[in-house]
């Protein structure tokens, strides 16, 4: 009786996490109800972009593994024709605006209703430059980032930005992802953007993700205690000289968003679920939802409305502080960028760390974690801080055939 009653136990067990798992993901892949609203728009000649062929047409275009984590984030890995890419798809559902929303305004984009039909090629160039202005501030060559906009919205490259092509465009605009991928085209942290069909877009897949860990299903991370989970996670970790040129990487990745051409970016996410590398152990940005413009975050900051500092974050690594003499967030980011990094990065580093750097890299690390945003001397600490670091981790391991 007793081995009847724990087999019907383990029988009900068993359905349950079946149907849990199903349920959850079918509502966290629907991919293909992205991709039947996408082609449907694009049949009617809403939108159009350089991936609309070869996904509607010629189904070249293969969305395989889901990897959402949101329903209305749609991430599936894929292969366009010969080429394994990411396809990121928006789904219209917003049922809240938090800070993320305000950031990314999701319906406007979802409906491709701008620019309008009678819009010349001149408004949409205005539009794209006060949007732009709005995003990153008024730099100095804003007109720049603006033409590098305008070259991906002529996906066929035929010279012209046909009512389709923009309207998908601005849709991708809304995106800080989007927009990252445009400012950094050239860097090679940065994923290469491969094509695009409204708001669903293609980037180029980076071999190895998370930066670190293992994904394990929900159940079994269920059963797992948190010391278990963090060994595993340094058994399938590289060497640490690979571990040290990852690092690199990510230190490079903090220059190129601290006031780089197009104006700064804050890093609000630095969980390892948003890096990945390649097969060289070159560090790539996998999750760019989160980099977002300083303009556009300071400028949501100032409206909102707080009673304590913690109503003032955004992501899981972008806090500043409430003034409660006018129950407003201020503006500024009380830690920058380098910090969070090297508080990411800092377990990561030390283990298995060469005993003649240990102490030194230990050091390092932790007055980068001490740097607070608002200090008189940020910027010089910043630049001294990770210069050290990158030539304490160069030092060692350039004469290895893992720096190349």
């Amino acid at each position: 009786m007793k081995y009847l009653f724990f087999s019907w136990l383990a029988v009900f067990v068993g359905s349950w996490i079946v149907y849990v798992e199903y349920s959850s993901y079918t509502e966290l892949c629907r991919g293909h109800e992205c991709k039947n609203a996408i082609c449907d728009k694009f049949r009617r000649g809403v939108i159009d972009g350089s991936a609309c062929s070869s996904l509607c047409e010629k189904d070249t275009l293969y969305l395989g593994k889901c990897l959402s984590a949101k329903p209305n984030n749609q991430v599936y890995s894929g292969s366009w024709g010969d080429i394994e890419g990411i396809i990121k798809c928006q789904m219209e559902e917003v049922p809240h605006y938090d800070l993320g929303a305000e950031l990314e305004p999701r319906k406007e984009a979802a409906s491709f209703n701008r620019p309008t039909k009678g819009t010349s090629v001149e408004k949409f160039k205005e539009m794209v430059l006060s949007h732009l202005k709005a995003k990153v501030g008024d730099q100095a060559n804003l007109q720049d980032l603006v033409a590098l906009v305008l070259g991906v919205a002529d996906a066929n490259k035929d010279g012209q930005i046909s009512l389709p092509e923009a309207r998908s465009t601005w849709a991708l605009l809304q995106l800080n992802e989007f927009l990252l991928a445009v400012v950094l085209q050239d860097r090679e942290h940065t994923p290469k953007l491969l094509g695009f069909c409204g708001d669903l877009y293609v980037m180029e897949k980076v071999p190895y993700a998370p930066l670190y860990g293992i994904s394990l299903p929900w159940v079994v991370e269920l059963w797992i205690p948190a010391s278990l989970r963090r060994s595993m996670d340094q058994w399938v970790a590289p060497s640490w000289p690979r571990k040290a040129k990852i690092s690199i990487g990510l230190l490079e990745l903090v220059e190129d968003v601290f006031h780089g051409t197009f104006g700064s970016f804050l890093m609000c996410d630095m969980s390892a679920s948003g890096f990945g590398y390649t097969e060289r152990h070159d560090l790539k940005v996998v999750d760019a939802r989160r980099i977002v413009p300083e303009a556009a975050f300071q400028e949501v900051m100032r409206e909102r409305r707080c009673e304590v500092d913690a109503d003032c974050v955004y992501g899981a690594d972008c806090h500043t502080s409430c003034d409660l003499t006018k129950h407003r967030c201020t503006t500024e980011v009380t830690r920058p960028n380098l910090a969070k990094a090297c508080g990411a990065l800092k377990d990561y580093l030390l283990r298995g760390a060469p005993s003649d750097v240990q102490e030194e890299l230990e050091k390092q690390l932790y007055a980068c974690i001490a740097l607070k945003g608002s200090t008189e001397h940020m910027e010089m600490e910043h630049s001294l801080i990770l210069n050290n670091l990158k030539t304490l981790l160069w030092k060692k391991i350039s004469h290895t055939k893992d720096s190349k």
